[in-house]
């Protein structure tokens, strides 16, 4: 089906664009069907307090979802992977990620696939296929409240660069923290960058304001270049200016993610590279210990991951330093849902492209 023949969808706009979408039918009527899309209904004919009439026509003209989900996969930690199929046949993968003080957080994807090709990443294997829209974005959050309802966090950590995405972001984000949408609060909404210096500083100046992770993995220019080829267009040194801008006006600490890879940036200099790029700036360093994907190499050898002890030192060093750190515990990895593994899966019999986590 091309996508001028796509019947209009209603899940994924902010409200003032649903009733533009339904009239001539009244604001109250619009504000019935918003209200059921954000209770997750599947159907037009579950909106109980529209008469059956308006139901089938509604059902007649629009669609209420683009996607679907296609498959789950379930750690025994509780992590849920959706395999979400969407309306031209791309895969994408969405995760919930639950904590044993009973948070609930919603990984979501902003891109199928990802152009930028970190060697660390499963999902850059893919490269990118497109930008999802608003509604496509919006979906993964309903799709993973059928099977959690009280989601309070979300985290773009999922396939793809959300800020080679802002302005469909932006309007999904508008919708998650609206009155009128899921009145999430913005403080409970991460985003992570791989450090698109631009996308930053469109950030710093309106928003939305939500949390900012930067996927640094090393802070040593010359290895995070050949570790990560967007290092090379948004250089470190520049990068930590629009990092500091940023902060100035946004006012909130900012997260600085270490994928950690075993024998490679765990070494003396990476500590006091990371050392020097925090020095003036309010961050958190979060290390990740790399999550084995089979084959992944970095200029011939097999990546592995780092022994405890070295994440031990490593930290040790950090701390050492006065920079406050913080360890992610490992969740999902026997389903591939951990950071890092999203991508080309297989799943009943077919391949599933991937994802992207920071």
């Amino acid at each position: 089906m091309h996508h001028n023949q796509r019947k209009p969808v209603l899940s994924g706009l902010p409200f003032e664009a649903l009733a533009e979408t339904l009239k001539p039918l009244p604001q109250f009527r619009a504000e019935q069907v918003f209200q059921w899309i954000l209770r997750g209904v599947s159907s037009f004919q579950e909106m109980s307090n529209l008469g059956l009439s308006l139901r089938k026509d509604l059902e007649q003209r629009f669609s209420l979802y683009s996607s679907g989900i296609e498959g789950r996969a379930e750690d025994p930690d509780g992590t849920v992977k959706l395999y979400i199929r969407l309306y031209d046949g791309q895969r994408i993968e969405a995760v919930l990620l639950r904590d044993g003080r009973d948070r609930k957080t919603a990984c979501l994807s902003t891109q199928a696939g990802c152009p930028l090709a970190c060697v660390f990443c499963k999902t850059g294997i893919r490269g990118l296929t497109r930008n999802l829209d608003s509604g496509e974005i919006l979906e993964q959050f309903l799709h993973l409240r059928t099977i959690e309802p009280r989601i309070a966090n979300i985290v773009f950590m999922g396939m793809g660069e959300p800020l080679l995405n802002l302005p469909q972001l932006r309007k999904a984000v508008a919708v998650l923290t609206g009155s009128r949408g899921f009145g999430l609060s913005k403080r409970r909404i991460t985003l992570s960058t791989s450090g698109i210096i631009a996308g930053i500083r469109q950030l710093a100046a309106a928003g939305p304001g939500v949390g900012l992770a930067l996927s640094l993995t090393t802070a040593d220019s010359t290895l995070r270049s050949r570790l990560m080829p967007v290092t090379l267009s948004n250089p470190l040194s520049s990068l930590k200016d629009v990092l500091y801008d940023y902060q100035q006006r946004q006012g909130r600490r900012i997260t600085l993610e270490e994928v950690l890879l075993g024998g490679i940036n765990t070494r003396q200099e990476d500590s006091d590279a990371l050392a020097a790029f925090a020095s003036g700036l309010d961050v958190v360093v979060n290390l990740i210990p790399w999550n084995p994907v089979q084959g992944m190499a970095f200029e011939g050898r097999p990546l592995r991951e780092p022994s405890n002890r070295e994440v031990s030192a490593y930290m040790q060093r950090l701390e050492s330093r006065g920079l406050k750190v913080t360890r992610r515990l490992r969740k999902g990895v026997s389903i591939a849902g951990a950071c890092g593994q999203l991508g080309p899966s297989r799943m009943g019999g077919r391949t599933v492209p991937p994802n992207i986590s920071p």
